[in-house]
């Protein structure tokens, strides 16, 4: 173990399988105390044991969320709250694709919910602890599939005609559009606030997807020849290089910067989404 992060408190989401788990890992073998977020109670005790056993850090935990449900984001936010009194490291990284609509607790599509709402809610229940903390990091997950992403405002929750691709590219677009317009939002330019693709990476992302398509999925993940920890490198790097602490509204792959697509440097875009998704938030308070 090295102590690169050590003193640094470092927030998880997804963080029981793939990329996530995989950075929870590697930060806590830098010394970072880990906080992992997952929503089944037995991945999250095997995780914690397994990350502290092979990192030799003690200070590994999870705490329980199905952060599709705006009412267990809130839980987790307050719980981490109550528990920590900084928070130097955000990784927005729990996702999924749906192949049939699904709803959420709260009556959101699902993969609105889970993959664009978990974001924006948490982020914004954690934001003043984050600023409290600088210089902190905010890193969210998002994905090459936004490139063909819309976001459809006269049907947010995909009532009409669902697809589960465009539910999934719609939500990725979100993820970007949303870590530009939290850039022009925070102006202490010592938080660093990025997003990035892992790239096809063999994770559960397709779990839910129906045989033919999970198979699918499996087949293009195996052909990339990229694990889990691959895509973490990047994740990682967001979150502990020295020299990332430079970036702030930047699309990451394969360890670079490089152009999103066009739409996502739509300002007005992204200035509509924050309010329709803080109008979905309405209970909580985030303004």
């Amino acid at each position: 173990m090295t102590a690169a992060m050590e003193g640094k408190v470092c927030l998880i989401t997804g963080a029981t399988s793939g990329v996530g788990k995989a950075a929870a890992l590697r930060l806590a073998e830098m010394g970072a105390t880990i906080i992992g977020v997952g929503r089944d109670r037995d991945r999250c005790r095997l995780a914690t044991t397994e990350i502290q056993q092979a990192s030799g850090n003690p200070a590994v935990e999870y705490l329980l969320a199905d952060l599709s449900d705006q009412d267990q984001v809130r839980l987790l936010a307050d719980e981490f709250l109550s528990k920590n009194t900084r928070l130097d490291v955000l990784i927005n990284n729990a996702g999924a694709f749906f192949l049939r609509r699904k709803v959420s607790a709260q009556g959101f599509e699902m993969t609105w919910a889970l993959n664009h709402l978990s974001y924006f809610l948490l982020t914004n229940l954690l934001l003043e602890r984050i600023m409290k903390s600088s210089p902190a990091r905010i890193v969210n997950v998002a994905s090459g599939s936004h490139y063909r992403g819309k976001i459809n405002f006269d049907d947010l929750n995909l009532t009409r005609g669902y697809n589960g691709w465009k539910a999934y590219s719609q939500s990725k677009l979100a993820n970007v559009l949303f870590t530009y317009e939290l850039v022009r939002r925070v102006p202490d330019q010592s938080i660093a606030i990025n997003t990035l693709t892992p790239g096809m990476i063999a994770t559960r992302i397709g779990q839910n997807a129906g045989p033919v398509l999970r198979h699918l999925v499996k087949l293009f993940q195996s052909t990339s020849g990229k694990t889990p920890e691959d895509g973490a490198e990047i994740l990682v790097y967001l979150a502990s290089a020295e020299e990332a602490a430079d970036f702030r509204g930047k699309f990451f792959r394969e360890m670079k910067p490089v152009r999103s697509s066009a739409i996502s440097y739509d300002e007005e875009i992204a200035q509509r989404l924050w309010e329709e998704s803080e109008r979905m938030m309405a209970k909580a308070k985030i303004g």
